[in-house]
Formats: structure tokens, sequence, C-alpha cells
């Protein structure tokens, strides 16, 4: 399975395209082979003090443990050298 999105507050298909890049792009940076999963979703805590939403990178590797990676801003505002600072210790790992 190549991908699985759960976008909270935001539907439609610019939220689908953001994570379907996202995603694409964590593949990349980690060499995925096919059988890994990766997620992208976006939460949004509702305590102020959380400083908004954040958007959780799941990666599912078979015989390995779900890892996961944040960055802390909505996805559409992810870049990608965001994303690559997230999963740097996922590709160490």
């Amino acid at each position: 399975m190549r991908l699985f999105m759960r976008r909270r507050g935001e539907e439609g298909e610019g939220g689908r395209d953001a994570a379907r890049a996202l995603a694409d792009l964590a593949r990349r940076v980690l060499a995925l082979d096919e059988e890994a999963t990766v997620s992208i979703s976006e939460i949004a805590c509702g305590d102020p003090a959380c400083g908004g939403a954040e958007t959780v990178v799941l990666v599912m590797r078979p015989g390995r443990r779900t890892e996961a990676a944040k960055v802390k801003c909505p996805m559409a505002q992810v870049t990608e050298e965001d994303l690559r600072t997230a999963l740097r210790p996922l590709a160490e790992a």
C-alpha cells in the first residue's frame, strides 16, 4: 500500500495533492521500496499553547516498528527542507 492520508479541517483536492507530494518526497528521501507505506496527516492541538497545526509523517516498513516524524506547521506550509530535516533521524536509523 502506497499512501494513507487523513487531514482534518481542510478536505478536498488541495489537501490530497499536498499529502501525495509530501509522501512521494518522503519515499525518495528514505529510499523506500514499494512494500513500505507512508502516511501524511495534519493534526491540530486544541490547546493554544501547542502552537497550532502540525504535520505528522508515519513510515511503516515490513518487519520494523512504525516510525514517526513531525513538522511543526500545517501541511500546506511544509517545505522540502522541513521534511528532509524531520526525516533525517529515520534515514539514519
